[in-house]
């Protein structure tokens, strides 16, 4: 006889897969001691470097060798494939991400809760419980920490750059430049002071010269970035300026061949040099509206020619082309103005002014500065 309609559905029942093939699924007491034990391990190879006392690790990989005592940057150049051991590197690049400092402290905090929480684990008591008491502590601690914190919105602003260069100098115990913390103090807080209240941290440009001592170190309150290339004619230009306008551009003055494959056919051989007067006539228009400006800092983020280079200096005015985005949007933002991608509208709001602009050796290489910017946002 034939089995009943319901009877062949069920045995007919598909099996529901959850897992890939190899895959390991792992739950309960053992899983949640394994996961304390895998955090601890990571905690443990940082916990050596914390303080100023703390020791430095090199970690070598096929690639390079890293030598630092920085939590975030030795979690993020460990090799970690344990899911728990791995919120570990992500809780230190969170750190590193929104306070820059105690990527180590929090590493080794997180190990020593889930360590106090391990016993409880073992003696059956519900996760869930104790993260409760744990959200419980926090609201304890928050508490404690504002009955000691100390209001400094009272305070005028000598005592607030004080207050913050001793917080810098603390922060800086555990660095390489620990014992120069006293020069580079109050240069980190002078250059947070002057960005604007979001604080944006790519406003701050950090420009490294191979040579010389750390103490030679020193804050460009505007910006300053390294020499570009240049062509024949740039060492006729002046070099100093006082109160200069400055050109913004996002465009190429120089001549060039097309890049496409381009094809002219003349009738009468006359025609020819019209069409090479015509190229040269459209590039000597950009030139002459740009001087036209006022502008006597010319930046571009493209190329500057040897013909634009020669003429600019002719006429005493400073050009840098292939200036890096990361510059240029520094310099928009401490001499205000816009970077623009046509030469046909250089109208005075889009033109930026800085205090004095000049060029300068330091070490090996040559820098161009500007300083006393307007809007000074930005170091």
């Amino acid at each position: 006889p034939l089995p009943a309609r319901g009877a062949t559905m069920m045995g007919m029942q598909p099996q529901v897969v959850l897992l890939r093939e190899g895959a390991d699924a792992s739950q309960g007491k053992p899983q949640l001691v394994s996961n304390i034990n895998a955090v601890a391990a990571v905690a443990d190879i940082v916990r050596t470097t914390l303080g100023p006392r703390g020791m430095d690790k090199l970690i070598h990989t096929d690639s390079k060798v890293v030598v630092s005592n920085d939590g975030a940057t030795i979690v993020k150049a460990l090799d970690i494939v344990h899911p728990a051991a791995q919120t570990m590197v992500d809780i230190a690049k969170s750190q590193d991400n929104e306070a820059g400092d105690g990527t180590t402290s929090v590493v080794v905090l997180a190990s020593e809760f889930l360590k106090e929480a391990k016993q409880y684990v073992e003696e059956g008591v519900h996760p869930q419980i104790i993260i409760k008491s744990y959200r419980e502590a926090s609201r304890l601690a928050i508490e404690k920490l504002k009955e000691w914190s100390i209001d400094i919105s009272r305070q005028d602003e000598g005592e607030k750059r004080d207050l913050l260069i001793r917080c810098a100098a603390t922060s800086l115990n555990s660095k390489l430049i620990s014992h120069q913390k006293d020069f580079f103090a109050p240069i980190v807080v002078d250059a947070v002071l002057s960005l604007d209240e979001d604080l944006p941290l790519d406003m701050i440009g950090i420009k490294k010269v191979p040579g010389g001592t750390l103490e030679d170190s020193f804050l460009v309150k505007g910006v300053a970035f390294k020499k570009t290339f240049s062509y024949a004619g740039f060492e006729q230009q002046p070099k100093k300026f006082d109160h200069p306008k400055v050109c913004m551009l996002n465009v190429e003055l120089e001549l060039k061949s097309e890049k496409e494959n381009a094809e002219i056919r003349l009738t009468d051989p006359e025609q020819y040099q019209s069409i090479v007067d015509a190229e040269w006539n459209i590039i000597y228009e950009k030139l002459e509206k740009i001087v036209k400006s006022g502008a006597k800092v010319v930046l571009s983020r493209l190329a500057i020619g040897d013909l634009a280079t020669q003429y600019f200096a002719d006429r005493n005015i400073f050009c840098a082309g292939r200036v890096p985005d990361e510059d240029m949007r520094r310099v928009v933002k401490a001499c205000g103005g816009a970077v623009q991608t046509s030469i046909h509208n250089l109208s005075p709001d889009v033109i930026g002014s800085c205090g004095k602009f000049e060029e300068i050796q330091i070490g090996d290489e040559r820098y161009n500065i500007f300083s006393d910017c307007p809007e000074g946002k930005t170091t």
